[in-house]
């Protein structure tokens, strides 16, 4: 049995962490032994009787480590 694709998200509390993460999950791709098929990241506010009460950043990273036809 062999890993094929792997979806993660993980919680920032800013932008700014959110593009260093991702970029960080490109630069080490090679190392680990993916490929990032894609990564991005999503605003998300906490409203309590409109107003909000908390904000952060949703990444999501899809890392790619083979094909169904790759050899082993």
């Amino acid at each position: 049995m062999r890993l094929l694709k792997k979806t993660e998200e993980y919680r920032v509390d800013s932008e700014i962490e959110a593009k260093e993460a991702m970029e960080k999950f490109r630069s080490e791709a090679a190392e680990k032994g993916y490929i990032l098929g894609s990564c991005g990241y999503t605003y998300k506010e906490k409203k309590a009787k409109g107003e909000i009460i908390d904000e952060a950043f949703l990444i999501k990273c899809v890392k790619i480590y083979g094909t169904v036809w790759d050899n082993i």
